[in-house]
């Protein structure tokens, strides 16, 4: 079998299904860029709760989670991790969800319900709410 050029078909329709595939993917890449989400609230925006939540973020996530910038640190970024319709573990994306993950741990994550209380919770909530 040779070469076939551009726009060519084979008998079994190869070509044709190439370029759909390649059409579909450029499709799906385009719709995949309209998904981003609103820029979180600037810090000096920040009520007194969410400047504290920032505190507890700052000593307690910073190390492994970003939160105002896309990409992975050593944990996925929690940028927008509210605006999405799901976390990245792929659990609704709850006050619920988020505080269980955050009490008991998941996966690579260790479990820091014995580092925090309540208050710090709320606030730490408070604040992955404005990203």
């Amino acid at each position: 079998m040779g070469f076939v050029a551009f726009g060519d078909r084979c008998e079994n329709g190869f070509v044709r299904d190439i370029l759909r595939v390649l059409a579909l993917a450029g499709v799906a890449a385009g719709m995949a860029g309209c998904k981003s989400v609103p820029p979180p609230t600037p810090l000096s925006e920040l009520n007194a709760q969410q400047m504290r939540g920032h505190g507890v973020y700052q000593a307690k996530c910073a190390i492994c989670h970003y939160d105002r910038q896309t990409g992975s640190l050593h944990g996925p970024s929690l940028l927008g991790m509210y605006k999405k319709p799901a976390l990245p573990s792929g659990a609704a994306a709850t006050d619920e969800r988020v505080t269980a993950t955050v009490l008991r741990g998941r996966n690579m994550m260790p479990a820091m319900g014995n580092t925090m209380d309540q208050q710090d919770l709320d606030d730490l909530l408070a604040y992955l709410h404005t990203l």
